[in-house]
């Protein structure tokens, strides 16, 4: 579609889709988190002896409950950049650098699901939804003109961005779910 100046506009699939490809994502997590880790987590201990404890522990701590509220949270972020990408036609930095968190985040799926030579929760829609959005919309606000340039920085800023939504949605999580 173009607008009146000429330039393809960006429509409510690039920026709201965010938000719809992150649901379809998350229901896939939601399904498989809790029982994945009580029936592998005695093999990845054995198979990475490396990784302290503490995380161990804390990964098999989570139950289905709190990992729901922990998505619920994660929803109001991501919720929050589409919106942002969508008042303003993609430009905003917030909804770009969330674009580049989820395409980095299905990327990570992928890799862990090397690492453990198998099926992790996230590893059927990373290439199959997660990879693919991020990359049509990334192209489609290329064309748009309004596809900021991506540099190493904006890669550490993207999963830096990943990490600390995900810290701050199972923090969250955590209070929610002992009271």
């Amino acid at each position: 579609m173009m607008n009146s100046s000429g330039d393809e506009s960006v429509e409510a699939a690039v920026t709201l889709g965010l938000l719809a490809a992150w649901v379809l994502h998350d229901l896939e997590e939601l399904a498989t988190v809790p029982g994945w880790w009580r029936r592998n987590l005695p093999a990845l201990r054995e198979r990475y002896p490396a990784v302290p404890e503490a995380v161990w522990r804390r990964a098999g701590s989570v139950d289905g409950r709190e990992f729901a509220v922990a998505v619920g949270a994660m929803a109001a972020v991501v919720a929050s950049a589409s919106v942002a990408g969508r008042l303003t036609g993609g430009r905003s930095a917030t909804y770009q650098t969330a674009l580049g968190a989820f395409g980095l985040h299905g990327l990570v799926h992928l890799a862990q699901a090397g690492l453990v030579r198998g099926y992790t929760p996230g590893s059927a829609t990373a290439p199959l939804i997660v990879v693919p959005f991020t990359l049509w919309a990334r192209q489609r606000l290329r064309r748009a003109g309004v596809l900021r340039a991506t540099r190493p920085r904006d890669l550490a800023v993207g999963l830096g961005f990943a990490g600390a939504a995900t810290v701050g949605a199972h923090a969250v999580a955590r209070r929610l779910s002992k009271t």
